[in-house]
């Protein structure tokens, strides 16, 4: 057993999957999003999604950050990271406008004070309204706030979102065909929307990142921020403090390792929207590499495929980090970790110029990370600079 295994999470999330086997897969079953008839219009030529997902672990780190420093501009990166793992999954079924949020906050009162409530709340509201420059309109609906000591041991931050979409301008993934090819975006860097170096780190492999990274002084002065019943030699095994430095090649300055880890998921909305809304059948197919990283395409192939990507970025220093703490091999790093590439386009090989281009006037790295092939099962390949990681 691993010890992603050993701390209580999954990183394909094998029993949900289990659970929700028997339930409705909606219109598209390799959509990256279920997409559901008009139930909301009852138009034929129009489909309902509604999505929810969250900030997961990540929330701890900013607790812990936050006690440590007194920082609370790190619950506004909360805030956007429940915003974006909902907005960034919507954008690979096409998704990019008129969207309505809701919010779903759990706290223990006792350590989650009405100013960190704030925090997240005003967090949540900055980025629809950054993102409304971009016009990609999403309206705020309110939510639930709970207080729930009982059940959370610090904070839990999510959200939902829904739309109503045109049935001709679903991304659906049926259109992958061999032959075509993979275009990577990089999440780290920075954007020219983004006021401050972004890791890469995403909302994903949290829990690994927080004990791997992190010393054994959290777990002795912050026994709120784990599970009680895990083994002590899986809880904070790293050599880190979250306010250790760490340089970053091409920056003028060193960043807290701290905040490192906890670099707001970036989303893709401005760049994709644009895409969509001018070479949408350029683009047959699209993957968030969220939970499962790397391997999140194979899910999602509409026949059987060898995804061959012999191109990824160089991977971004925070995942050197984990990986160093962790001990973990590529292969389960690249299976946990989106290693700096969280967004994948397929198209047409004369298409990925295009793409790159966009990403570029957007100030993101992008290239072609691989290719499709024919083969008689689904699989995939990744070739490192001397390594070949098979799935």
């Amino acid at each position: 057993m691993g010890l992603y295994d050993k701390r209580g999470v999954s990183a394909q999330k094998e029993e949900v999957h289990q659970a929700v086997r028997n339930l409705n897969v909606g219109l598209y079953p390799h959509a990256f999003c279920k997409v559901y008839p008009d139930y909301l219009g009852g138009d034929a030529n129009w489909v309902n999604i509604m999505h929810a997902d969250g900030a997961g672990t990540k929330s701890i780190l900013a607790y812990l950050y936050w006690k440590e420093t007194g920082d609370l501009s790190v619950w506004k990166g909360i805030a956007q990271d429940a915003v974006v793992m909902n907005l960034d999954d919507l954008l690979c079924v096409g998704i990019h406008n008129n969207i309505v949020f809701s919010s779903t906050i759990d706290r223990n009162k006792h350590l989650i004070p009405g100013d960190v409530l704030e925090a997240v709340i005003s967090g949540t509201q900055e980025i629809f309204d950054m993102l409304h420059k971009f016009d990609v309109n999403i309206h705020y609906l309110g939510g639930e706030t709970a207080d729930v000591g009982d059940v959370v041991r610090t904070i839990a931050v999510n959200g939902t979102m829904a739309c109503r979409w045109p049935k001709n301008k679903i991304i659906s993934n049926d259109k992958i065909k061999a032959g075509d090819v993979i275009v990577g975006f990089a999440g780290f860097g920075q954007t020219n929307y983004e006021t401050t170096y972004n890791s890469g780190i995403g909302s994903n492999g949290l829990t690994s990142a927080r004990h791997d990274v992190l010393e054994k002084f959290y777990a002795l002065n912050y026994k709120e921020s784990y599970d009680p019943n895990l083994m002590n030699d899986v809880v904070y095994i790293g050599k880190n403090r979250l306010t250790d430095e760490l340089h970053i090649p091409g920056y003028n300055q060193s960043f807290h390792v701290g905040k490192l880890l906890l670099s707001p998921t970036r989303t893709f909305a401005p760049m994709v929207k644009q895409i969509l809304e001018n070479d949408f059948d350029a683009i047959h197919g699209m993957i968030h590499c969220s939970g499962g990283g790397q391997t999140k395409i194979m899910k999602y192939l509409p026949q059987h495929f060898l995804v061959f990507k012999n191109n990824l970025f160089k991977t971004p220093p925070v995942f050197d980090l984990i990986k160093e703490g962790s001990g973990s091999n590529n292969k389960e790093m690249y299976e946990v970790f989106n290693m700096g590439c969280r967004l994948e386009m397929i198209c047409e090989a004369k298409k990925a110029d295009s793409l790159i281009h966009y990403a570029k006037s957007f100030g993101i790295e992008a290239q072609i990370t691989g290719v499709i092939e024919a083969s008689n099962n689904k699989a995939l390949r990744i070739q490192l600079q001397d390594e070949e990681l098979n799935y």
